[in-house]
């Protein structure tokens, strides 16, 4: 069956290469620039180091490096957020030829994964053969119509299943650390990566590396679990699995020292983390450091918080220093949405905008990313270098980087989806789901089983199911992974295994949120007395 698979995967990636071009590629207006086995992408007539499959990997790096102008080399530092965040275009339009990503883009982030009002609506998200056709449409617009032909890097999200509104959805990561099983975890993110990729994503935002260690912490729902060890472990298998053959990048999340805020604040006050240094080396960093070393993890994504009064996302100790020299990091470094502005707007180390690109990117920073457009962070650098306080040997350093993980996942050679047919049938799967499933099944965790009321009697007449989330899954659908999905909730699955010969009794008991918390009750509408006798029963 795992034969079967990576054929049918070879299939889908088979893209950009002769007779395996997508038909609307290879009839659009520069087939010219298609050949047997390369891709003319600066469109000059002849096979430039940089195109060639075969050569080194540095060569190409180099090779294309020295072509690239200023303004191509600070457009490869930037994320550009997709349809219905900054991009407000499904597909290219004319305009798209004025505007800053005529010089190419670093990466295109969430665009048609189906999540916000439009992302949710378009055919695009929704349809997987048209959402392949619409993505080929956008990356031909950076090999066609920009001047060097640099594919873009398309991002997104994947803590639970690639966020796509038609992938496979699996347990939050708590749910994948309860079960403590990393072959599971490496099947887990294998079949996220192949998804990503044959749904044209070529890097995933996950997994992220975090520990919990305070239950009050508003994103606990996104880490392995408290403990290191665990959070190495299975963070390890994860990037191996997402990461197979490089079919894409993984990119942990968040570095560093992110999940201990001072009193679990969450929100626009995720700083001060009251962590000694001891704490730093033997819990929060050993997950980074074993996914670098271990797994080979190409992305690492830079945190909004401050450690001892230095932000991380301006501080070459840690961008540079830990993450680079000490760990050996090879890849590159998103920041976290608003990071860079956090610099100069929250932890005032730097004088403005302007200040904070120069921090960000001499600390070691590669792409900011932020729902705001990419012009906000590009011009500020360009202005920095041709005022000579930005080096292009620092640039250089920084796009080297966002390069060398573009041509390690293919996409110079391969950046198209040549089979939409073969995604549709790939995507979400039988064989998927049935991963998912044991997936969840193994996630349970039996906490305790008073007076030995599970397994139920036979003889049970009555059961009461009471809580908010019993008969809502839509709290099941953290925004980190599939959309599209549809679970079955509590109540419902009490219901289909016990059948009709028991009565189910349902009560919402109280809402997740409550606005005039701590002065109402907390089960507002208890239960009627013939409910409360059917329990007794």
């Amino acid at each position: 069956m795992r034969t079967a698979r990576a054929a049918l995967l070879l299939i889908v990636l088979l893209t950009g290469l002769g007779p395996r071009l997508p038909a609307q590629v290879g009839a659009g207006a520069r087939k010219d620039i298609y050949h047997d086995g390369w891709i003319d992408l600066n469109k000059n007539g002849r096979k430039d180091v940089y195109e060639d499959p075969k050569a080194d990997l540095s060569a190409r790096v180099e090779d294309l490096l020295s072509q690239m102008t200023l303004e191509e080399k600070t457009c490869q530092t930037a994320t550009l957020y997709g349809y219905g965040r900054v991009l407000q275009d499904e597909l290219p339009t004319p305009e798209w030829k004025k505007k800053i990503w005529k010089d190419g883009i670093a990466n295109i982030d969430e665009h048609l994964n189906g999540w916000g009002d439009k992302g949710s609506k378009s055919i695009y998200s929704t349809d997987t053969k048209k959402h392949v056709w619409a993505m080929n449409e956008v990356q031909r617009f950076f090999i066609e119509d920009t001047r060097l032909g640099i594919p873009a890097d398309f991002t997104n999200e994947g803590i639970r299943g690639l966020a796509a509104y038609t992938a496979t959805s699996f347990p939050a990561q708590p749910g994948q650390g309860s079960a403590w099983d990393k072959e599971l975890v490496r099947e887990i993110g294998r079949i996220t990566g192949e998804e990503a990729r044959a749904l044209g994503y070529t890097n995933v935002y996950a997994p992220i590396l975090d520990v919990g260690r305070d239950q009050r912490w508003g994103r606990m729902e996104e880490v392995y679990g408290e403990d290191p060890f665990l959070a190495s472990r299975l963070g390890v298998e994860m990037v191996k699995g997402m990461q197979e053959d490089y079919r894409i990048a993984a990119t942990g999340k968040h570095f560093a020292i992110y999940s201990n805020n001072k009193g679990a604040r969450e929100g626009q006050a995720r700083t001060d983390p009251q962590t000694s240094p001891r704490e730093v080396e033997n819990i929060f960093l050993p997950s980074f450091k074993a996914a670098i070393k271990e797994g080979g993890l190409l992305g690492v994504m830079s945190s909004y918080n401050d450690y001892n009064g230095i932000p991380i996302t301006g501080s070459h100790y840690w961008l540079t220093e830990r993450l680079r020299n000490d760990f050996g990091f090879r890849g590159y470094v998103v920041s976290d949405s608003a990071s860079v502005e956090y610099l100069y707007n929250k932890h005032a180390v730097a004088a403005d905008m302007k200040d904070a690109v120069r921090e960000a990117i001499e600390a070691g920073l590669n792409v900011k990313t932020n729902f705001t457009p990419p012009d906000d962070y590009i011009l500020p650098l360009r202005e920095l270098v041709r005022e000579g306080k930005v080096s292009m040997k620092t640039l250089d350093d920084r796009v080297r980087d966002v390069l060398r993980v573009k041509f390690l996942v293919g996409i110079f050679d391969h950046p198209y989806v040549a089979d939409a047919e073969a995604t549709a049938k790939l995507v979400n799967s039988a064989e998927h789901q049935q991963v998912a499933l044991r997936a969840a099944r193994e996630s349970l965790v039996l906490l305790k089983n008073d007076r030995n009321v599970l397994p139920l009697s036979k003889g049970i007449k009555s059961i009461a199911v009471i809580g908010p989330n019993a008969d809502d899954d839509s709290n099941t659908r953290h925004r980190y992974g599939p959309n599209g999905v549809r679970g079955v909730t509590v109540l419902e699955g009490i219901k289909n295994k016990l059948g009709g010969a028991v009565k189910v009794t349902y009560a919402k008991g109280c809402d997740i949120v409550n606005a005039h918390w701590p002065d109402t009750e907390v089960l507002p509408e208890p239960l009627t007395k013939a409910e409360q006798d059917g329990i007794n029963e």
